[in-house]
């Protein structure tokens, strides 16, 4: 286990959802003056975060022994131990599933968002998929829909808020599902917990 000393590498941009999802966490465990960010680009192929990820993918956080975590759930679970606290995840038994089970939720949301923006930006006009950008919007919307019937405590910073704050505020940006007006109970939770959580801002993308 990482000693109290030791500092790590988040490989992530600042407009990566995922990223924004660690980010959060990293502030609110106290973990800032540990955690550096160095910019990837899951585009270039001389990027090193292939190396660091076999998948290319970010966010990848950097041990000081030169091994590699990933990916951002895994990342924030290993954190908290870092930390040593409970906040984000609780530590053991049943309600650590269902956090986490709701956490996978939350992320579904942003990466049934992410395929849709990028089967716009990747393949050329007239070739999208309308099946599957309808396949993965259903897939938002009834994750959604499950958040709206029982939105979590906007009181409460733990890693389900962080997910979900970061997928909602992704759709707010890139704008692949129009969320907020079928969705008012989640909206106003959206807004409570943004006001009430600085990591939110702190965080924040210029122009997002």
């Amino acid at each position: 286990m990482p000693t109290g000393s030791e500092t790590f590498v988040l490989r992530s941009t600042v407009t990566s959802p995922f990223g924004r999802k660690v980010r959060m966490a990293v502030d609110v465990l106290g973990l800032g003056s540990r955690v550096t960010v160095v910019p990837a680009d899951t585009l270039d192929e001389n990027d090193t975060l292939r190396l660091e990820n076999p998948l290319g993918k970010m966010p990848c956080l950097l041990l000081p022994d030169g091994s590699a975590i990933y990916d951002s759930g895994v990342i924030i679970e290993f954190l908290a131990d870092v930390a040593g606290s409970e906040q984000l995840l609780p530590a053991r038994g049943l309600a650590r599933f269902k956090a986490l089970t709701l956490a996978r939720l939350a992320d579904g949301i942003t990466e049934a968002a992410i395929l849709m923006v990028y089967e716009n930006r990747f393949r050329d006009p007239g070739t999208h998929s309308e099946r599957w950008l309808t396949h993965q919007r259903g897939k938002a919307i009834r994750a959604l829909a499950a958040f709206e019937a029982a939105p979590p405590d906007p009181a409460k910073t733990d890693i389900v808020a962080i997910g979900l704050v970061c997928a909602l505020a992704y759709l707010d940006w890139r704008k692949p599902v129009v969320w907020r007006q079928a969705h008012p109970k989640l909206a106003a939770w959206f807004a409570s917990f943004a006001k009430n959580e600085p990591a939110f801002e702190r965080t924040r993308a210029p122009n997002s």
